[in-house]
């Protein structure tokens, strides 16, 4: 029987929204559809976060509080 070799199922990927830390000796960043804030501040330096794009795999985020409208108060 052979076991060993297994099928790898490519992921896709895509241009993904993501906001990074200004601070250079950080290297945090947090996908958009996964921010709370409509600026978030980084969670391990506490230093503002710039928009840019980064190629990703796809992932979904349909919580119900990412439907709100950016900005609310939850």
């Amino acid at each position: 029987m052979y076991f060993g070799k297994k099928v790898v199922e490519e992921i896709p990927e895509a241009d993904t929204l993501i906001w990074s830390c200004v601070n250079d000796d950080c290297n945090g960043w947090m996908r958009d559809n996964f921010a709370f804030e409509t600026e978030p501040v980084c969670v391990q330096c506490n230093s503002p976060m710039v928009s840019s794009m980064k190629m990703l795999p796809l992932v979904v985020n349909d919580h119900p509080t990412k439907m709100l409208k950016k900005g609310t108060l939850i």
